[in-house]
């Protein structure tokens, strides 16, 4: 039995070699613990960040966990973790229920709050800021730019739940050669400063060189100093395509450019490539929400507030764009289709002073490259297409012309309407957590049914507008009808709050008849014995 026990053993400590690892950082002024670059990632012996995110794949591999404990991390750091394991992650995460901050203003020749080359990784549940007083003048002698993340290299990688905020620079970069990337569940927010002429820094830049997908899913963008996403190269002379492949899908994005003074694209789609060869293409735009601040009960204001803008260059027109089902809310120019060359776009709402189009981007449609359906334009004139340079067309003019949007409206702005529940997405990775987009024209309180969801009677639950993340506006408990009131008037609103006919709220259950105990609703909390220690108290 002893032999059989001992054989046994032996292909157990093997095989535990290649398990799942739990390694622990704290920042370095910790009072009980402090990480530091000696440590070995255990509770007792734990690393600062820096060691961690820089640990070889011999130590740190695929399927190992490296969390993040408690408390403000100030610096700006490198990460070259790589899990080289097909089909498996290195996950850097708040350890549960614990609040992480990656605080980048500190002097530093590094330009973002975190960059991160490898393959294969997470990066999830933490927050990414400038923290306490800093220039946001790009002519100040004391300006330093500091984006929050730019993801330079590495394939299979994934950002989930991160808090992105208050970064002199942009919120997140992922660059051309970052393959096959997942966005998911962020939150990014009043990134950007002040340049000499406009505001500077987006929400997030995005390009990719790879034939495989760039996925920006459920995401919360607004208030950044200029665009809200770019997916876009300035490059002038580039030698390769590296803005294609990318899909953004069920994300919210309002009142970007507001910061810094002006309203700028919520989205923009394009190239600005002379040599014709990065050319945008292969890009789908799908059950988007994209709103500027407008008061709908009045006609629209006579201002710049774009929303969607598709092409920049006549030299690289974009191609194989695929826009539907999103609700694009501007004010005179809500929608832009500049340089185009195929796409489709249906089962669009557009609120906008016109759908603008420019006129050398035509010749496309009559070479049928272009599908319209389905859309619904409210407008503030009766012709609701503008041909930039050349006319403005009705809306039956423009279907008898160029064989567009055959089933499509178009309504005056007085007539412009919407659900007041626009969206509603589960997390999934924070359990009965509920993303809420809510409009109300009459700027009045509206009533969220969650029957289907089937959250238990008598759960207790939060409201917490995301414009202001660290306050809980209403807190209540789950009635018979399942629904709930959510207030739409902003309290002591500041000066760049979105107006009170839109909004987008988290609201959090817990379960009532666990509210008695500590661990209510709570991600379970790993467990620092390890397996081997396990194996030996069952073994003897």
């Amino acid at each position: 039995m002893k032999k059989i026990c001992l054989s046994f053993l032996s292909v157990f400590i093997v095989a535990f070699t290649f398990a799942q690892q739990e390694f622990h950082v704290f920042p370095k002024n910790h009072k009980i613990t402090p990480g530091t670059a000696t440590g070995n990632g255990s509770l007792q012996n734990p690393w600062d960040l820096q060691t961690a995110l820089t640990q070889s794949s011999k130590v740190v591999s695929g399927g190992d966990t490296i969390w993040l404990h408690e408390g403000v991390y100030n610096g700006r750091y490198n990460s070259t973790l790589n899990c080289t394991t097909a089909n498996k992650y290195i996950t850097v995460s708040a350890y549960p229920n614990h609040r992480v901050i990656l605080n980048g203003n500190v002097s530093s020749i590094k330009k973002q709050v975190i960059e991160i080359k490898g393959n294969n990784l997470i990066f999830k549940n933490f927050e990414i800021t400038s923290l306490n007083d800093f220039s946001r003048i790009e002519t100040d002698k004391d300006f330093s730019r500091c984006d929050g993340v730019n993801h330079t290299s590495g394939g299979n990688c994934k950002f989930i739940n991160l808090v992105i905020y208050n970064n002199p620079g942009s919120g997140f970069n992922s660059w051309k050669r970052t393959s096959n990337a997942e966005i998911n569940e962020c939150i990014i927010f009043n990134n950007g400063f002040f340049t000499k002429k406009r505001g500077g820094g987006v929400g997030m830049y995005v390009q990719n060189s790879s034939d495989k997908e760039r996925q920006i899913f459920n995401n919360i963008v607004f208030n950044n100093y200029y665009k809200g996403i770019e997916v876009w190269s300035a490059n002038k002379d580039a030698k390769e395509a590296y803005v294609k492949n990318v899909t953004l899908y069920n994300n919210v994005l309002f009142n970007n450019g507001l910061p810094a003074g002006s309203y700028r694209d919520n989205i923009i789609v394009a190239s600005d490539d002379e040599n014709e060869v990065n050319i945008a293409k292969n890009i789908t735009i799908s059950n988007n929400v994209l709103y500027h601040n407008t008061n709908l009960t009045k006609e629209i204001e006579n201002t710049e507030a774009p929303s969607l803008t598709l092409g920049f260059d006549k030299k690289a027109p974009l191609e194989n764009a695929i826009i539907k089902n999103n609700i694009i809310i501007g004010r005179k120019n809500a929608l832009r289709v500049l340089y185009v060359k195929s796409m489709q776009f249906n089962n669009n709402v557009v609120y906008s002073g016109y759908v603008r189009i420019n006129e050398s981007t035509l010749e496309h449609i009559i070479d049928d490259n272009w599908n319209f359906n389905n859309n619904s334009y409210y407008t503030r004139r009766t012709k609701p297409i503008r041909i930039i340079g050349s006319r403005d067309y009705l809306l039956n003019e423009w279907k008898s012309k160029y064989k567009l949007d055959e089933n499509s409206g178009s309504y005056n702005f007085k007539d412009f309407n919407l659900a007041n529940v626009l969206d509603i997405t589960k997390s999934q990775y924070k359990t009965n957590s509920f993303r809420v987009v809510l409009f109300n024209k009459e700027e009045q309180d509206v009533v969220v049914d969650f029957l289907e969801y089937h959250m238990e009677k008598g759960s207790s639950y939060t409201i917490t507008d995301v414009e202001n993340l660290n306050t809980v506006i209403k807190t209540g408990t789950l009635a018979e009808d399942a629904k709930i009131t959510v207030p739409m008037q902003a309290e002591n609103a500041i000066e760049t709050k979105t107006l009170n006919n839109f909004g987008v709220f988290i609201i959090a259950f817990t379960n009532a008849k666990k509210a008695t105990t500590t661990t209510t609703n709570k991600e379970e909390e790993p467990k620092t014995e390890s397996g081997l220690s396990r194996f030996f108290k069952w073994l003897f």
